[in-house]
């Protein structure tokens, strides 16, 4: 007795083949040439009258012929997808974690659907925005955030100086350069704040998933593992289609 396992391998293999029987069967029912015939013989109006060879041109390709072979073709896989999906109902493993059974009995299907929704959710939190490893941050309960220690910072502002190159005289006014000096006028205290979180909170996060990921993949096996029982529906749907 087959595994379900064994009947997902080969599934796609005679769905893929399915799909090029019909798709073939399609094109050459499109040829009307293929499935015309001819048989002619000429006779002259006397004896005298030139004398010619028969013609003729067998049919190659009979639509019965197509419609047996195309039953044939989805026979097989109309088969082997009721025996998977027929299993995938009584199919089902626990999905267990660090030793512990998070999720008991789960179906198949819904296995699948987990590990779909897992890889969304490791892209996620792979791109969870991270707090700047530069700063010293720590968590400020009053608004639930991260900030830093205050940091003072001194506001300067340009002021101009003049600068004499040459005392006046008599005859010439004196030579004053302007520049401009940087002068304290106050301190800035900044402190940042931040939404992101620790790189080690991420990295946890990510452990996680990929722990429930294992898991679930570990479930699936054990439930595809399960025996089956071949169905034959095949027949009974083309024995009434192409009766």
């Amino acid at each position: 007795m087959a595994k379900l396992n064994q009947i997902i391998a080969v599934e796609k293999g005679v769905k893929s083949k399915s799909f090029q029987e019909l798709t073939q069967a399609h094109q050459d029912l499109q040829k009307p040439a293929l499935l015309a015939g001819i048989s002619r013989s000429y006779q002259p109006k006397d004896e005298e009258g030139e004398q010619l060879p028969p013609e003729s041109t067998r049919v190659q390709l009979k639509a019965e012929d197509i419609l047996r072979s195309t039953a044939s073709t989805l026979t097989r896989l109309f088969d082997i997808t009721a025996t998977k999906d027929w299993a995938n109902v009584g199919a089902s493993a626990d999905v267990v974690v660090d030793g512990q059974v998070l999720l008991a009995q789960v179906p198949v299907p819904y296995l699948l659907f987990l590990e779909k929704q897992l890889t969304d959710l490791f892209t996620f939190v792979k791109k969870l925005p991270v707090l700047d490893a530069s700063e010293s941050w720590n968590l400020d309960p009053s608004t639930d955030s991260w900030k830093t220690e205050p940091v003072r910072t001194i506001r300067t502002k340009k002021v101009p100086r003049n600068h004499v190159k040459a005392e006046a005289t008599e005859k010439h006014p004196a030579q004053v350069e302007v520049y401009y000096e940087d002068i304290a006028v106050g301190y800035w205290t900044t402190v940042k704040f931040s939404g992101a979180l620790p790189a080690r909170r991420v990295n946890e996060l990510a452990e996680r998933v990929e722990k429930l990921q294992q898991a679930v993949k570990f479930a699936r096996e054990e439930a595809n593992s399960v025996e089956v029982t071949d169905r034959r529906v095949g027949d009974a749907v083309f024995g009434y289609l192409f009766r």
